[in-house]
C-alpha cells in the first residue's frame, strides 16, 4: 500500500496529473467561493434580536461555523472534481506503469458527473455528521479518520475499478482486500486535513488506488490460473 502511494506520489509531476488537478482544484474552489457567497448574504439575517451584543455574537459564531465547515468539506470538493478528470489520472498512471493494457472502458460524462455528485454527497453527509465530534476534541480524530477512512477507501477503488472491472469483480476485490483498502483510504484522509498536502491528496489517492488495483486483480488472474 504504501508503495502505491510512493509511486502515485512520484507522478505528481506528470503534465496529464498536474492538468486534472488544477481543474479539480478551480471546481473545489468556486463552490467554496458560492458558499462564503450565500453565507455572507445570509448571516447578516442572524441579527434580529435588537440587542446589538448579541447579534455580533451570532453572526461571529455564524462566520465561524461557515468556516469550519469550508475547511472540512474543501477537500472533499476536490475530490469529487477529480472524479470528473478520473480518467486523465488514471490514464497517466497506465501510460506509465503499465503500457500493455487494452483501453479502458470510456465512461460518459453523465456517468462521472453522477458518480461525482454521490461522492461529493457522501463526504458532506458523513463529515456533517461528525460536526458534533469536534466539541469532544480527544475523541473527534478517533471518529473522523476511521470513518472518512472507509467511505475514501471505497470510494476511490470504486472510481478507478468502473473503468475495468465489472461490477461483481471489483466488489469481490474490495471485500477480498477489505483492510488494505480501509488503511489505503485511511491515508488518504489523513493527507486530506493536512494544509497544501490536502490539495493534492485527491490526485494520490486515484493514481494509488489504480496501482492497488492492478495488483489485486493480477493476485487473483494468478490464483485463478494455479488452480
Amino acid at each position: 500500500m504504501l508503495s502505491a502511494y510512493f509511486a502515485a506520489t512520484l507522478q505528481l509531476f506528470d503534465p496529464g496529473v498536474r492538468a486534472a488537478l488544477w481543474r479539480a482544484f478551480f471546481i473545489a474552489l468556486a463552490v467554496t467561493a458560492a458558499l462564503w457567497t450565500g453565507a455572507s448574504l445570509a448571516i447578516p439575517w442572524l441579527a434580529l434580536s435588537g440587542i446589538p451584543w448579541l447579534d455580533t455574537l451570532a453572526q461571529f459564531l455564524g462566520f465561524a461555523g461557515v468556516f469550519v465547515a469550508s475547511w472540512i468539506l474543501f477537500p472533499g470538493l476536490v475530490s469529487a472534481g477529480v472524479a470528473f478528470f478520473l480518467e486523465d489520472v488514471a490514464a497517466a498512471v497506465e501510460r506509465r506503469h503499465y503500457p500493455g493494457l487494452a483501453p479502458a472502458r470510456a465512461q460518459s460524462t453523465g456517468e462521472m458527473a453522477w458518480t461525482a455528485a454521490r461522492f461529493l454527497a457522501l463526504v458532506v453527509l458523513v463529515n456533517l455528521a461528525l460536526l458534533p465530534f469536534l466539541f469532544v476534541p480527544p475523541v473527534f480524530p478517533f471518529v473522523f479518520y476511521p470513518a472518512n477512512g472507509y467511505l475514501l477507501g471505497r470510494e476511490y477503488f470504486d472510481l478507478v475499478a468502473a473503468r475495468r472491472a465489472a461490477p461483481g469483480l471489483a466488489r469481490a476485490l474490495g471485500r477480498r482486500n477489505r483492510l488494505s483498502l480501509w488503511a489505503a483510504g485511511t491515508l488518504a484522509a489523513l493527507m486530506l486535513t493536512v494544509p497544501f498536502l490536502n490539495l493534492v491528496a485527491p490526485v494520490i489517492a486515484t493514481a494509488a488506488m489504480v496501482h492497488l488495483f492492478q495488483a489485486w486483480r493480477g493476485e487473483t488472474e494468478q490464483t485463478r490460473e494455479s488452480q
